[in-house]
């Protein structure tokens, strides 16, 4: 039997291409795909486009965030295979800090979720924050809907801490869990604002250590004193990932979840604002962008030194840059 003819290099680089073979199961086309929407520029744009409509196949995307060295990656490696007892495929998004010297996500993947590395139903891919908050928050549903596009129908986030960064992406997700510690105690307090807001289902992992009832107890607390929460209360789940127990019923209660989501339409407007979003971060960038390039860059300098003399406010001196571009199509 003659070997398979190698792929030329314009079908390693053309999205398109790319996304044909992804679409048949070839995971390094859906790697090279993830890693032209991360550098960004016409590439990326050309991967938007070709994504976008068949993501809409995407079941449900979840976030698992929480403090470093709460079992995240480890309960998140449970999860997929619960995900695959069911027969569907699965993608996850390991968000991870950046390496102060590469660049690149310091955690590899296959070191995280070694289990999986031979099953050609999971695909895994880090991503670096590379220090770039709003980068990475462009990127991310970007990286969402190419898993999507390629067959991948339910998508895992998990975050490595709980920056801004971190907690901004996995709340953009359906369902968000928030992963805790037996002894949490005084970081509750420190991150409720940041956790609270974006819980969707509380997990206190590593619950056969002392102090998870106390945890528990703190985390209802919590929860009592939210006068913003809606009909979905989130529950507060006890698992131990590194045996698998009480991760069945953390899956179970993700279903839940959704099915609350979709019963209220809650689902579909919450699609909606994760969109809305986006397209308003995607206008000032763009916007950003058009400002800071007009006149070669000379128009910004000169703004600039108006505001460190003094002479103009910086509220003042955007809205006099915002009025340069306005009647003119921003730049493609």
């Amino acid at each position: 039997m003659a070997e398979p003819t190698p792929p030329s290099r314009r079908s390693r680089r053309d999205p398109e291409e790319l996304l044909r073979a992804a679409q048949a199961g070839d995971r390094a086309a859906t790697g090279r795909l993830l890693s032209l929407v991360e550098r960004g520029g016409a590439p990326a744009r050309a991967v938007g486009r070709l994504t976008f409509a068949p993501s809409a196949a995407i079941e449900r995307v979840v976030g698992v965030t929480g403090a470093p060295g709460a079992g995240k990656s480890t309960l998140t490696d449970r999860l997929i295979a619960e995900v695959r007892a069911t027969g569907r495929q699965v993608g996850v998004l390991a968000i991870d800090p950046s390496s102060p010297f590469s660049g690149g996500a310091i955690l590899g993947d296959r070191v995280r979720m070694q289990g999986h590395a031979t099953d050609d139903g999971v695909f895994i891919r880090s991503m670096a924050t590379r220090g770039h908050l709003g980068g990475l928050a462009l990127a991310a549903p970007e990286a969402v809907r190419v898993l999507g596009a390629v067959g991948l129908p339910v998508v895992l986030i998990e975050t490595v801490g709980v920056g801004q960064v971190e907690v901004e992406i996995a709340g953009k997700a359906d369902t968000t869990i928030v992963v805790v510690n037996p002894g949490w105690g005084d970081s509750v307090q420190a991150n409720k604002a940041g956790l609270l807001e974006i819980a969707d289902i509380f997990v206190i992992n590593k619950a056969d250590r002392p102090g998870a009832a106390e945890t528990r107890r703190d985390l209802d607390n919590m929860l009592d004193l939210d006068t913003h929460m809606g009909a979905w209360r989130p529950p507060i789940l006890s698992t131990v990932a590194h045996t698998g127990e009480g991760v069945d019923e953390l899956w179970a209660t993700v279903d839940a979840h959704v099915a609350h989501l979709e019963a209220t339409g809650e689902l579909a407007a919450r699609r909606r604002r994760r969109l809305e979003d986006e397209m308003g971060a995607v206008v000032l960038r763009l916007l950003e962008r058009d400002v800071r390039e007009l006149e070669g860059g000379a128009r910004w300098a000169g703004a600039l030194d108006d505001v460190v003399g003094r002479r103009v406010d910086p509220y003042q001196a955007a809205i006099n840059l915002i009025g340069s571009v306005e009647g003119t199509p921003p730049a493609r």
